[in-house]
């Protein structure tokens, strides 16, 4: 068995670098995606076929299928965290740049705090935490604003509400992430969840009549690789490196994606994607994730699951 002290530090440092590079870019693919392909159809792709390769995978290693409850709990996590929060970011990024997306997303622990704080009382309301709050909200509203004259328009206000709507959900699931029963090995746990998810996806596509305006042969190499990137890098190599990462850091280490990623995703979007990096963008920026750090670390004195935005996400 590898111990701290023989492991080699290029590993680390790969597994690191793939969940802040690699899931911090795969915002930037899905807007790609979604410029031809519809939302819901392009997310029930991308995790589905993710949940059949990690479900797969797991039951060759001989690994033990989960049990009735499991697969309920696992279907329960894949409406709430695939459908809900995914199916609204790409939704969304049909009318919101990549990097802003990534932002919007990154007041997760914003809401996770106020989950814990409001509902699942684990966390006390002191001024460090309100000033955070506080800080965090403040950088929504400058991107958001109208009124504020920081150059670059403001974000779409139904793309904004969706982001919030998905981050709050992806909140809901972490709490009951808690509370339900679902397999002991976390890449079990991940590709059902995903499996469950693309089904989900695939079923609220139809009923959104998005199957009707998809003609597969239409879409262009670029699309499809896109695709077969947030399948493979994003899903896959970016979740097992996210394992491997939490069984040899620290979660407060491995935790520290999730103000990389939105960086990431504004520099990609704006050297790749043609992005624009208004003083608008980097202000809201700034502000969401100075409240993200400083809740991350309140949060981090305590045990708690991290959970990645490139989950169960990526």
């Amino acid at each position: 068995m590898e111990t701290d002290a023989h492991r080699p530090t290029w590993k680390t440092l790969l597994a690191f670098a793939i969940i802040y590079f690699v899931w911090g870019s795969t915002f930037l693919a899905i807007r790609v995606g979604v410029r031809e392909v519809p939302p819901l159809i392009l997310a029930a792709m991308r995790f589905f076929v993710a949940g059949v390769v990690l479900y797969g995978w797991m039951i060759a290693r001989g690994a033990r299928s989960p049990s009735g409850r499991e697969w309920r709990s696992a279907a329960l996590l894949g409406m709430v965290i695939f459908v809900l929060d995914y199916g609204l970011l790409f939704w969304a990024e049909q009318r919101v740049p990549s990097g802003i997306a990534a932002v919007m997303l990154a007041t997760i622990p914003v809401f996770m705090a106020l989950s814990e704080i409001i509902f699942l009382r684990t966390q006390r309301l002191t001024v460090r935490l309100v000033v955070a709050l506080l800080i965090g909200i403040g950088g929504v509203a400058v991107l958001m604003s109208r009124s504020l004259n920081l150059g670059g328009a403001p974000i779409d206000k139904m793309g904004a509400v969706a982001l919030i709507v998905a981050s709050m959900s992806w909140s809901v699931a972490s709490a009951l992430t808690r509370k339900l029963p679902l397999p002991e090995s976390k890449v079990m746990s991940s590709g059902a969840q995903m499996l469950a998810g693309g089904v989900f996806l695939a079923v609220a596509a139809a009923a959104f009549g998005e199957f009707r305006n998809f003609h597969p042969w239409s879409v262009s190499r670029e699309v499809w690789l896109s695709l077969l990137y947030l399948i493979v890098a994003g899903s896959i190599v970016g979740f097992t490196a996210y394992v491997w990462l939490i069984h040899h850091e620290s979660p407060t280490k491995v935790g520290t994606y999730a103000y990389v990623n939105p960086i990431v995703a504004v520099l990609v979007g704006y050297f790749f994607g043609g992005e624009a990096l208004t003083v608008r963008t980097i202000v809201g920026t700034l502000f969401v994730l100075i409240s993200v750090v400083v809740i991350t670390t309140t949060r981090a004195k305590k045990p708690a699951e991290i959970r990645p935005l490139e989950s169960a996400n990526a």
